[in-house]
């Protein structure tokens, strides 16, 4: 990487070979800024893809329902300090400009993925592994922060008038491109190498592959020239010297901030993340359908609806952002529960009429039953209740709460059947281990003789129904994604935007999207429904919905180079 690509000084930049403030190859732009968001979901949904996996590796010294959630929270952290560095990474984008700012945040985030395909597992160095599993997630993270508002605003910025939708819509696109690009890998490896290498070692091969997308991003990104809208600044001198101050420290800025928070990008989160990730944890985790099917069906509903964002960005031209962005945010409102239930019933059809015809209640006094979530894995769950709901969640059958007389021993209804659970909390270890197993055995036979099935069925699976449903909540994500950048690049300045929208677009993504997959996996885990933790992304996209049609300003068209 040369010293002018990214060690030149604030106000040095160099005019390239298009001369200064002037645009560059439009398709040259786009590619260029959308290799670093390729290279952001490329990684992120390779993570999440492969979450359990990396539980086995790196968390096996806890139980395996707490090294999952470990495993998340994990990959949360990387959205956790998404914000800050939107702070660090922006201000350096309106200080020392757009493209040698996101020149950095490429290469850090390209070793960060890079990095965890290399890492010693559990089994190998301890505890160690996770520390520094966790520490690469940060770095990542902090990358991410400076990456996609470096990316939004150097393509608006070079949009012709009356285009911005359209042209930012590209880097929207990218967002399915990484996440299809990752499937496609996955998909590759683990059939040419089989399931056995695959979960011994070939896990790691997609995150090490990922240096031959970080080579290719760096060269297109070091042909780029600096957007015009900055140069013109650089030339007059009118660049922000306290772009965090006038950003964060001054009210009329940061209602906006706050209004780009609430009314637009939080919703748009939780859609996003709720349509082409939470439903792939849903058909794998809760449904049992085989891993490879499932990364198979959501491949193709993303390839049928990546065209929707440019319609969606183009459209947003014509009628605006913020239609476009609440109408997605509305319908996920309207539609989230019927939608996961059609899925239910098209991923796994013997569990969803097993779940009509025999549905499971648990029966049990309420002070007997604990969060089952253990940090250090020393904890025993012996209850009545625990041993119940333990059961229950390792089976991944739903189920519902009934509360019981204080100290009764917790029972399982399955339709018109009733088991007793039994109280282990003053049994020796091994003599509770023994009762545990035969309990869970005759648990098992009890939900297998009422139709629940141990996995989805491959053979009853209707592909063509599922397809189009994962379809649909794709539709959602190219409504409320879409749009935004250009929505977000049109609300504030030039000299501050790239902090300015950096912010709430991370914080939206970052922590109510980003924290989405662990809230709402912890939900159903508590409350033992599969539907429960769609609670969550309704009820931030609703909020959205009212705050944005209510206090947030059309503003398309607007002036963005002042």
């Amino acid at each position: 990487m040369t010293a002018a690509a990214v060690g030149a000084e604030p106000g040095k930049h160099g005019p390239g070979k298009h001369g200064p403030g002037k645009r560059g190859s439009n398709r040259l732009v786009i590619a260029g800024a959308s290799a670093g968001t390729v290279f952001e979901w490329y990684d992120f949904f390779l993570y999440g893809s492969l979450a359990s996996f990396i539980t086995e590796h790196f968390f096996s010294g806890v139980n395996a329902t707490t090294g999952y959630i470990f495993a998340l929270l994990a990959f949360a952290a990387g959205f956790a300090v998404r914000p800050f560095g939107a702070i660090v990474f922006g201000r350096l984008g309106d200080i020392w400009g757009r493209k040698n700012t996101f020149l950095v945040t490429m290469l850090l985030m390209g070793l960060s993925t890079f990095v965890v395909g290399c890492l010693p597992s559990y089994s190998t160095i301890g505890v160690a592994a996770p520390v520094m599993l966790i520490v690469s997630r940060l770095v990542q993270g902090l990358a991410l922060g400076g990456e996609y508002g470096g990316a939004a605003t150097y393509v608006a910025e070079h949009a012709p008038e009356g285009k911005r939708g359209l042209y930012t819509s590209w880097i929207q696109t990218t967002a399915t491109v990484g996440l299809f690009l990752s499937l496609i890998v996955i998909i590759a490896v683990r059939t040419r190498i089989g399931e056995d290498a695959f979960k011994a070692w070939g896990w790691r091969i997609p995150f090490l592959v990922s240096v031959v997308l970080l080579g290719v991003s760096l060269w297109i990104r070091l042909r780029l020239n600096e957007s015009p809208v900055f140069q013109k600044m650089v030339d007059e001198g009118t660049t922000s010297k306290a772009p965090l101050t006038e950003s964060f420290a001054r009210w009329p800025n940061l209602k906006l901030v706050l209004l780009a928070l609430a009314g637009l990008t939080a919703g748009q989160a939780v859609v996003w993340y709720t349509g082409q990730f939470y439903s792939l944890f849903f058909l794998e985790k809760t449904l049992k359908i085989e891993g490879v099917l499932t990364n198979e069906l959501v491949a193709v509903a993303l390839l049928l609806g990546t065209p929707f964002f440019v319609i969606f960005g183009w459209l947003s031209d014509k009628i605006g952002r913020k239609p476009i962005i609440l109408a997605g945010c509305l319908l996920a409102v309207l539609t989230y529960f019927p939608i996961f239930k059609a899925i239910t019933v098209a991923g796994n059809p013997a569990l969803a009429a097993a779940s009509a015809s025999a549905p499971v209640t648990v029966v049990a006094d309420p002070a007997d039953c604990a969060f089952q979530f253990d940090p250090v894995g020393k904890k025993t769950f012996a209850s009545s209740c625990d041993l119940a709901k333990s059961a229950l969640a390792t089976a991944g059958v739903s189920y519902a709460n009934r509360a019981a007389p204080a100290g009764s021993v917790a029972e399982v209804h399955i339709g018109a059947v009733t088991l007793a659970s039994f109280k282990g909390q003053a049994l020796p270890a091994a003599e509770l281990k023994t009762q545990k197993a035969a309990w869970t055995k005759t648990l098992g036979g009890a939900l297998k003789a009422a139709g629940y099935p141990a996995k989805a069925d491959p053979a009853k699976i209707d592909r063509v129904k599922l397809v189009g449903l994962l379809w649909l909540l794709v539709l959602y994500v190219t409504m409320v994604y879409g749009p935004i950048a250009a929505a977000l690049v049109e609300m504030f300045p030039a000299r501050i935007r790239y902090t300015s929208m950096s912010l709430p677009y991370h914080v939206g993504n970052g922590w109510f999207g980003g924290f989405l997959p662990t809230t709402a996996f912890a939900m159903v885990a508590a409350t033992g429904n599969i539907y429960y933790g769609l609670w969550y992304p309704v009820v931030v996209a609703g909020v959205t919905f009212v705050v944005g049609l209510l206090f947030v300003k059309e503003m398309r068209g607007a002036k963005i180079e002042e």
